[in-house]
């Protein structure tokens, strides 16, 4: 309780002295007047600033408090994902993106700490996948198609300058989506679409990755199909022309990496057998058999020595005179890649961030894995990386619970990359096939699922869709399938958001409530001639383009679905009332068309109402002149305060007619 001044204790003079000390202190000036910062203000702004900086870059928060008890799980996690990715990312840079091995494992580590880093998913490993992989292969196959000797020296320097260009506008676009907030984007691809392609993709692989799987590599060189169905043909025609040698190692290692996939999940009590990872196991085993047996000198072609060196220098500006000239050529390829990677990434974010009980932020993410692939584009040719669903649930089984897994997976990455690509001089490259053939069942096996869910629930516009995404990209091209599907899936998009949602009222008997005629069926519009009208979200220039229409389709037909064609099963209305009690903001195009609206309604002789209108709608109506055009009698709290008005308007009238007629 505050005191009265009389009841204030007088105070002596080195109380006095004191007292005005603190004052000045807390004011920002010390006992002889020199300025000073405010303490309380200072270690505020510095608790924000930290606060601030812990947001946008996560390691400052988790690094610091890392407990030594996880250590163990993530270093786990870490090598168990690596032993993964050493002879897939070998597989991706070779098999699909027709570049140096060594790429693909560059491209396998030095994104990941990046993303480590910045990212704030704690299970999210960050690599090269297998789609994005196929479509890098397939542009540089394009550009290079441009070139005399498609196959020699200059052409491998020339997918390098291709795939650090992609890798670099990748990185940038991704950067600028988190930076201008666009992670929404997330929501807006529908799944049937992301299914139809990777069902394509899957595809795809299988018919490339059949070639060298069958020992036809060569003679693929010679005749040089380019689409899949081309490649399709090869493979039936020149089928009796395979190389036995290589079909049955490539095949047999198919085998054996599916039936160790699904054999491991029998041997859960028994650690050393359900963790280990059967692409390095079959790796280490083929290679041992390889170099044994010399099936090299038989006609098998192996990965022999890696020049670990891609470039010039292991590190140098991404943009270099001699990859300038493919950088308008690749940007659609760069921003396809871009949104497939991101949704990819995004979904196994949230799964590990659900699973865990962390959140996650889109647009923080879509700046991680950013910043991920532009320090990547800084080697030159490494492959764009983002996270993988399969990659990243295999993390959190085996223990990773912080980024420092994503740290330990990259620096056994490099490790292997610098001292154990010597051990896999002999190691077939038609295992490396096969390891690619395996991920092909990895994306097929959810297909059949989805399928029978949209023939069940008869969802036959995403039927559609799939199918529609499917059949382009395997016969015109993945890039092709994946951009019209999407422009029609954006398409669908706005055609739904561009119908304001609304329904027609009707009184309750007996009530002074009114509720929608369709959720109703006791509801009545028991007065002639007025049309109450309920708009159920916010108003904007999406949804408002076709209001006009859709309040005359009402006003005419009701709220039963009938063709234009039919004739109006209602007469005009000569009142009209507005419910706007569910918008709670309108935009200025927005306004500006109800105001073009109330004005036609007005010049026909129809009254108008506005009730339940909320305050901020009200200001903006206020500054678009609706106010002025239909006056402030218009616009009441309620629709029963309108419905009052109009009914004692129509009695009045009636009174007023009767009256003639008697007189």
């Amino acid at each position: 309780m505050a005191m009265g001044i009389d009841n204030v204790a007088p105070l002596h003079q080195h109380e006095i002295v004191e007292s005005t000390a603190l004052l000045d202190e807390e004011r920002g000036q010390d006992m002889y007047g020199s300025v000073t910062p405010p303490i309380r203000v200072r270690n505020h702004h510095q608790s924000t600033f930290a606060k601030r900086i812990k947001y946008y870059i996560p390691s400052c928060a988790w690094i610091p408090n890392y407990s030594l008890s996880l250590l163990g799980g993530d270093f786990l996690a870490g090598i168990t994902v690596a032993s993964m990715l050493v002879p897939q990312s070998v597989s991706y840079a070779s098999a699909l993106a027709k570049l140096n091995p060594v790429t693909g494992l560059f491209s396998a580590s030095i994104p990941g700490i990046a993303y480590a880093l910045l990212g704030s998913s704690r299970q999210l490993n960050v690599a090269p996948d297998a789609s994005l992989s196929l479509l890098l292969g397939q542009a540089i196959s394009d550009i290079r198609h441009d070139y005399p000797d498609p196959h020699g020296a200059e052409a491998n320097v020339l997918g390098l300058d291709v795939a650090t260009v992609v890798t670099l506008q990748v990185g940038l676009i991704s950067f600028a989506l988190g930076f201008f907030r666009l992670g929404f984007i997330d929501v807006v691809l529908s799944r049937a679409l992301l299914r139809g392609f990777i069902a394509a993709v899957a595809i795809v692989i299988m018919v490339e990755q059949l070639i060298p799987m069958l020992g036809l590599t060569q003679l693929m060189h010679e005749l040089d199909p380019e689409t899949t169905i081309e490649k399709a043909a090869f493979l039936l025609q020149n089928f009796d022309k395979s190389n036995c040698l290589t079909a049955t190692v490539s095949f047999s290692a198919l085998f054996s990496l599916v039936a160790l996939r699904y054999m491991k999940p029998k041997f859960k009590n028994t650690w050393y057998i359900h963790r280990i990872p059967e692409v390095l196991f079959v790796v280490i085993v083929s290679t041992i058999l390889c170099g044994v047996f010399r099936w090299d000198s038989d006609g098998l072609d192996i990965l022999g020595a890696v020049n670990i060196r891609t470039g010039s220098t292991f590190i140098q500006f991404p943009l270099q005179r001699s990859n300038l000239k493919f950088l308008h050529r690749t940007t659609s390829t760069a921003a396809l890649m871009t949104v497939v990677g991101f949704l990819d990434s995004i979904v196994a974010a949230k799964q590990n961030a659900a699973r865990f009980g962390y959140s996650i932020s889109p647009n923080r993410e879509l700046v991680a894995l950013g910043a991920a692939n532009l320090a990547g584009s800084f080697v030159p040719g490494t492959l764009p990386a983002f996270g993988a669903i399969t990659r990243s649930r295999i993390n959190a089984d085996v223990g990773g619970r912080t980024q420092m897994a994503s740290l330990v997976c990259s620096a056994v990455i490099l490790l292997a990359t610098f001292f154990l690509l010597p051990w896999l001089y002999f190691l077939p490259k038609c295992v490396l096939a096969a390891i690619i053939g395996l991920v092909v069942f990895s994306l097929l096996a959810e297909t059949p699922h989805d399928v029978l869910y949209y023939w069940r629930t008869q969802a036959w516009i995403d039927m559609a869709l799939m199918s529609l995404t499917f059949f382009l990209s395997i016969i015109w091209n993945i890039e092709v399938g994946v951009i019209v599907s999407l422009v029609i899936s954006l398409l669908l998009v706005i055609h739904r958001s561009s119908k304001t949602r609304m329904t027609i009222l009707g009184r309750i008997p007996g009530t002074d409530q009114w509720k929608p005629l369709k959720e109703n069926p006791e509801a009545e519009e028991n007065v002639p001639g007025v049309l109450i009208v309920r708009i159920r979200e916010n108003l904007d220039f999406a949804n408002t383009a076709q209001l006009k229409e859709r309040l005359r389709r009402l006003e005419l037909y009701g709220i039963d679905p009938l063709h234009p064609s039919e004739e109006p099963r209602r007469d005009e209305a000569s009142v009209l009332v507005f419910h706007l009690a569910d918008v709670d903001s309108c935009d200025a195009s927005a306004a500006r068309i109800f105001y073009e609206l109330s004005e036609e309604y007005k010049s026909r002789g129809v009254g108008i109402f506005v009730t339940h209108l909320q305050p901020k709608v009200q200001k903006m109506f206020e500054k678009a002149g609706i106010y002025d055009l239909l006056g402030y009698d218009a616009f009441r709290e309620n629709v029963a305060d309108a419905m009052a008005i109009v009914e004692g308007e129509l009695t009045r009238k009636s009174c007023f007619v009767l009256g003639s007629q008697l007189g």
